[in-house]
């Protein structure tokens, strides 16, 4: 039968003043256009901002769009992506202001979490519109009495704007992937 080993380990050093150690060197993420805290990356929150509040606006000055779930839920979509990439274009605003870098992991994190929920909301809201559209239009050629041009408006801004927000994700998610 074998004796269980106790094997010492040494304590970290202490960096208190007392020693000579220095501190391990953090690694510091690059910096890429697009990612936060860049003037890419609020162009790019306020190319989303603008194509959504349009959509909104063409999609809410229809009388009849709240007779179609789909519609209602690019309503809801771009609303919520308006207020995700306003936000987010603030928050770069000041950082740009104050030369704060927002290239912290959990910064990262979050905008890509973001980001990806609300891309993938307002792409599947975008499809939606979409294919109720071209019911309208091409198989039911009840476009004289709805307000297709506006509806197909609005669902090509949300799908503008969806391509907005998918370089941001992209660029946010491989930085987060390559540190």
């Amino acid at each position: 039968m074998s004796r269980p080993a106790v094997h010492p380990v040494e304590p970290p050093p202490l960096i208190d003043g007392r020693n000579d150690v220095a501190p391990p060197r953090r690694v510091r993420m690059k910096d890429v256009q697009g990612m936060p805290g860049t003037s890419t990356g609020l162009a790019l929150r306020l190319c989303q901002f603008v194509f959504t509040v349009i959509s909104l606006a063409v999609m809410a000055s229809t009388s009849d769009f709240p007779s179609v779930t789909a519609f209602r839920y690019l309503v809801a979509a771009v609303g919520l992506q308006s207020l995700w990439s306003f936000t987010l274009a603030l928050i770069d605003i000041y950082a740009l202001c104050v030369k704060r870098s927002l290239r912290n992991p959990a910064v990262i994190t979050a905008y890509t979490i973001g980001d990806g929920v609300t891309s993938t909301i307002t792409f599947a809201a975008a499809c939606a519109c979409a294919g109720i559209t071209v019911l309208i239009s091409n198989d039911l050629n009840r476009c004289d009495i709805n307000h297709c041009k506006r509806f197909m408006s609005a669902t090509a801004m949300a799908f503008i704007s969806w391509f907005a927000v998918s370089p941001s994700f992209f660029l946010n998610f491989w930085s987060l992937a390559s540190s």
